[in-house]
């Protein structure tokens, strides 16, 4: 992770898996650290990664504004960014949040998971989502945990092998370009 963050309690799951860091708010997050997010989030989208950018090319200054908006969000109770660092270098993140309203409270949902294409496949992915499982139990009480998936691009086999189970879909929801629209999936995970 860049020097300028300093984010708590550092993990590291075990020989070999890479340095998970959390950031639950704004001053946690230095101009290197954001740097490095917003990075990461424009090679993955122009790589083809289904993480909130649907029109590639992107640079800087769309995932910038964007990863601001998420960082300035940061609270330990509803909003945490998790990052997975390997050599001191950033190769992916996501973003768990709440809903603070009490009807709903009880359960949170993952937006972002990217893993930088560099990496892709060699555990790093895996690694954030279950410490985001960990973190959502442990941490901030929540019972269940939601997301909502691209189709056609594999995502669904890949949470379905961590324990999500798909619970429906928004047929077409996702307008890629034309003549190219793609279901929303919807997934979720219960126990944590």
């Amino acid at each position: 992770m860049p020097e300028d963050s300093k984010p708590p309690r550092p993990r590291n799951a075990g020989r070999g898996a890479p340095v998970l860091a959390q950031f639950t708010a704004r001053e946690q997050v230095g101009p290197a650290t954001r740097e490095a997010l917003a990075g990461c989030w424009t090679d993955v989208t122009n790589a083809g990664g289904a993480a909130g950018f649907p029109f590639p090319p992107v640079d800087r200054s769309e995932t910038g504004p964007a990863l601001e908006r998420i960082v300035d969000a940061l609270a330990p109770d509803s909003c945490r960014l998790l990052a997975a660092v390997r050599d001191g270098e950033l190769v992916g993140w996501l973003n768990l949040r709440r809903d603070q309203f009490e009807l709903i409270a009880h359960w949170g949902t993952l937006h972002h998971v990217q893993t930088h294409p560099k990496v892709q496949g060699q555990g790093y992915g895996t690694a954030l989502v279950q410490e985001a499982r960990r973190v959502a139990r442990e941490e901030m009480g929540l019972e269940q945990l939601r997301l909502a998936a691209r189709a056609g691009v594999g995502l669904e086999d890949f949470y379905g092998r961590l324990g999500w189970r798909e619970i429906g879909r928004w047929p077409g929801a996702l307008r890629l370009a034309p003549g190219d629209d793609r279901d929303e999936i919807l997934m979720h995970l219960s126990p944590l």
